[in-house]
């Protein structure tokens, strides 16, 4: 099979395509045909480069990446019912042992053993890749293979988040990054969800990036009043939840003082690395909460893909097929922040 493959950790340039022998699924495992997968900030584009916290953790060198996918089933291991091959599917990225304390409390996300496909494993970067049967999800007839590959990679995150953050009708819902892959399927799951939603992201380098958005507030993350905007966006009562996918201290700043009483700050992400300042007194005083997601568990999986199944959408604006041979381009425009939404690459286009 040809595939993306990596020899050395690099800039953009180090993915090459190349024939490598084509995967044969284990017992439990089905092997599919890769049409679409994500460009993932961490899992590929760090990676790639050498960084934290996955590069240190490839097992060796040449490497696929490419997490989440979707595709079409070709062939199945033993024990997996062979009704699935030629069925449509998308396919988690989650590596989960099944054993753990947490794996047994259905918190497959916390497992002592979590691994990646992609990180791990070779991954989907690649016109074929084996995953675990129960990572893989039957998609609507109408949903496209790069709607499917972006919802797989941020949906049950993004449902994880929003659970944690108790998000419902007539909750306010402070969104940090919302033009990025995950922060656009916060917010228009949220919207989804009957919440009223404030997006927050860099207006003036970016114009018209968070457009496409359900969005009650946009707001200028540059804004050198960025803390009075958040504040005056929450009205009286303050912010219910406020989702955070970049973990900058500059923002944690400006956002902190606008949490309601009872609010939930909920954190996916600390793209700097830096120390934010943290004060204990306000979290007692006003009944709130500082919750780290990591990625969503198979049950918060399968309730993301009953809301697709009810009629949960992307907005189309918010994805970016790419062909596979313009990989390095599409990394080079996660890796500067000028991305719009989930970048996807086509494989084999």
């Amino acid at each position: 099979m040809k595939a993306l493959v990596i020899h050395e950790f690099g800039g953009p340039e180090v993915l090459g395509l190349e024939e490598m022998p084509t995967p044969t699924p284990a017992a439990g495992e089905v092997r599919v045909r890769v049409a679409a997968a994500i460009v993932a900030r961490t899992k590929d584009v760090a990676a790639r480069a050498g960084k934290p916290p996955f590069a240190p953790q490839i097992p060796e060198l040449p490497h696929i990446l490419g997490a989440e996918h979707a595709g079409v089933v070709d062939e199945v291991g033993p024990g997996v019912d062979p009704g699935l091959t030629g069925k449509r599917v998308s396919v988690s990225a989650v590596l989960s042992c099944g054993e753990c304390r947490a794996c047994g409390a259905g918190r497959e996300e916390a497992c002592a053993s979590f691994k990646l496909i992609g990180v791990h494993r070779y991954g989907s970067y690649a016109e074929y890749c084996t995953a675990p049967v129960q990572n893989v999800r039957l998609l609507p007839d109408d949903l496209d293979f790069v709607e499917a590959a972006a919802m797989a990679a941020n949906g049950p995150v993004a449902r994880a988040q929003l659970d944690a953050g108790g998000v419902g009708p007539n909750s306010t819902v402070l969104v940090v990054g919302a033009a990025g892959a995950l922060g656009s399927t916060v917010a228009a799951l949220a919207a989804y969800r009957g919440a009223q939603v404030i997006g927050v992201d860099r207006l003036a380098a970016k114009p018209g990036c968070l457009a496409a958005l359900p969005l009650a507030v946009a707001i200028d993350g540059d804004s050198p009043d960025l803390a009075q905007q958040i504040r005056s966006a929450g009205g009286d009562w303050g912010i219910d939840c406020i989702v955070d996918n970049l973990g900058l201290p500059s923002l944690w700043d400006a956002y902190r003082d606008s949490v309601a009483d009872m609010g939930r700050i909920i954190v996916s992400g600390a793209v700097s690395h830096a120390p934010i300042s943290m004060h204990l007194l306000p979290f007692y005083l006003h009944s709130q909460s500082l919750i780290g997601v990591r990625t969503g568990n198979r049950r918060q999986m399968d309730a993301f893909w009953r809301d697709v199944t009810d009629g949960f959408r992307l907005p189309t604006a918010m994805m970016h097929g790419v062909s596979w041979e313009a990989a390095a381009d599409a990394h080079r425009s996660v890796e500067t922040g000028t991305s719009l939404g989930q970048a996807v690459l086509l494989i084999g286009a």
